[in-house]
């Protein structure tokens, strides 16, 4: 479903199936990458999925999907600047198609360093799905966070509980952690639930 939903969606501005083969390779390589173990192309797969709920009150489906597919296409736990070398990989690559919208992809994909509130509601819906395993049921919490853990192994346990308490507090420190009402509803509460058992496991 992720390489068939990409190719679809590449050649509406590159008929060059070489090229569009070269990009979906470099994504599928970068997300499989040994060291991931939630970022990876199960995590697409998941965003995917949510969007189906939501895809008629998208706007710009297409530059929806690209943003998708790049925003994590570089994930370096150790670096600060994984968005923002992200969206310059997704500028060098679909520059060189037809396709119009690459500054709103762009800022889509940076949007999702810090999760803020958007003026932009396309945006809102990106960082929603893309934070959308935070409401999932207990036990798939639970495997997200351990695969977390596993990104972040270089981290000694008591420099990656204190990092990871602070994102935790950040989030329930929002005055909502997703953006639209269609997600708040479907995800809120249990997202709250979910944060708060794991920042007591973390105490």
């Amino acid at each position: 479903m992720v390489k068939e939903t990409f190719l679809n969606l590449i050649k509406k501005y590159s008929d060059n199936e070489d090229y569009n083969l070269e990009c979906w390779n470099e994504i599928e390589q970068n997300y499989s990458s040994k060291s991931r173990h939630y970022h990876t192309l199960e995590h697409l797969h998941n965003m995917l999925s949510e969007l189906n709920g939501i895809k008629p009150q998208i706007e710009h489906l297409d530059a929806f999907l690209f943003s998708v597919f790049y925003h994590d296409v570089i994930y370096r736990p150790t670096k600060k600047d994984n968005e923002l070398q992200s969206a310059i990989v997704f500028d060098k690559r679909i520059s060189k198609t037809t396709f119009q919208s690459i500054e709103k992809c762009v800022q889509q994909i940076k949007a999702t360093k810090e999760h803020k509130l958007s003026s932009d509601r396309d945006t809102n819906f990106l960082l929603d799905i893309d934070l959308s395993i935070l409401g999932k049921p207990t036990t798939e919490y639970q495997v997200y966070c351990r695969n977390i853990r596993k990104e972040y192994k270089i981290y000694p346990d008591f420099m990656y509980r204190k990092g990871r308490k602070n994102v935790l507090k950040n989030l329930l420190n929002l005055d909502s952690i997703f953006k639209t009402e269609f997600f708040k509803a479907k995800y809120e509460n249990q997202a709250k639930e979910n944060i708060i058992n794991e920042l007591n496991q973390l105490s």
